[in-house]
């Protein structure tokens, strides 16, 4: 029996099983619009969140690393123009958190980067300086006025 050849039924559910996971994996998670985004409320901006990490935990390596890229790629493709008036429209919500939400938020983001294995966190900060390497001599000077003395 071990070398009975398989049948063309065989041969042709396995195809469908193989054609149906690849396509189930091709699916990327859909990075959201930057622009968009901006325009959610909070509550949506944090249920969309909830969303993303989510499918980003339940997604393979290779997945979670096409959908940093695809949203590295989108943020570097915004105008100058468009980009400032992101960085506008994210330091007025930050202004409208209160102080605990900030808190809360750095705790949650420092807690994130802790939780990276090494590797990636060199990537994500070799990720850091490239995008900052790309900005304009005015936002990279209004950045530094917002860190903190040494």
């Amino acid at each position: 029996m071990a070398n009975r050849k398989p049948t063309w039924r065989q041969l042709a559910l396995c195809t469908i099983t193989l054609s149906w996971g690849l396509t189930v994996h091709a699916q990327a998670i859909a990075v959201p619009d930057a622009i968009e985004w901006s325009t959610l409320s909070t509550e949506q901006q944090t249920v969309r969140r909830a969303e993303l990490r989510r499918q980003l935990q339940s997604a393979s390596p290779l997945e979670r690393e096409s959908f940093r890229k695809r949203m590295r790629e989108n943020l570097q493709s915004l105008s100058p123009q468009d980009r400032k008036a992101l960085i506008e429209k994210t330091r007025d919500g930050w202004k409208a958190m209160t102080p605990e939400e900030r808190e809360r938020f750095k705790a949650e983001r420092a807690a994130q980067l802790k939780a990276l294995p090494p590797e990636q966190r060199k990537e994500w900060l070799t990720q850091r300086r490239a995008m900052l390497d790309k900005l304009s001599p005015e936002e990279r000077a209004a950045l530094r006025e917002k860190l903190p003395a040494r």
